[in-house]
This record gives C-alpha cells, sequence and structure tokens, in this order.
C-alpha cells in the first residue's frame, strides 16, 4: 500500500513505515502532524485517484528531527575583473516518519 501526497508544494509517494525528509515543517519533535493533500492511493493493485484530492484521506507521521543538508557552494567569478564571489547555503528539513495511511 502506498499513496502520493503533496506536503508544502512537493508531492512524495509514501509507504508505511518509510522515512522521509520534507521542507521545513513548523511542528516539534515527537510531534504527531497530518497530511490530507491526498492525491493517490493503492491498495493492492486497486487504485484511487483524486480530482485533484481524495476526499477523507490522511497520511498521518511523527516529526523524528529537524536536520540540515550538505553545503552548497556557490562560486561566481568573472574572468579579468578581480570579481569573485563565494556563498555557501544548507537547506532546512524535517525528518518524518509515516505511521499509518488512512483511505
Amino acid at each position: 500500500m502506498y499513496a502520493v501526497v503533496d506536503i508544502a508544494g512537493k508531492q512524495f509517494k509514501v509507504e508505511k513505515d518509510q522515512y522521509l525528509y520534507t521542507p521545513l515543517l513548523d511542528a516539534e519533535a515527537g510531534a504527531t502532524v497530518q497530511f490530507d493533500k491526498v492525491l493517490l492511493i493503492d491498495t493492492d493493485g486497486a487504485v484511487q485517484v483524486g480530482s485533484p484530492l481524495i476526499k477523507g484521506a490522511t497520511i498521518s507521521g511523527r516529526v523524528l528531527e529537524h536536520v540540515k543538508d550538505n553545503k552548497v557552494i556557490i562560486f561566481k567569478k568573472k574572468r579579468r575583473k578581480g570579481y569573485a564571489v563565494k556563498n555557501g547555503h544548507r537547506q532546512n528539513f524535517t525528518k518524518v516518519q509515516i505511521e499509518s495511511i488512512q483511505a
């Protein structure tokens, strides 16, 4: 059994007991979160497709921790001009464990 869910504008294919790195959510570690924007549910070959959402379907998960991604280096340079800029970025994510899928 799996589902396709929209979390913060991004679509994820989720299954029960799966770990998922979502964009940063406004929830504390250990809290339970509900995702109600379910686009598709597959239960042993029987596929339900929403138009655009499936009414009454929810995905529940537990927030495990808030983490940061690896650093990405941004380097800009223009030759013969003396222009060089180095910058870095680390994206914030929330690690969520999917607990149940209700159709």
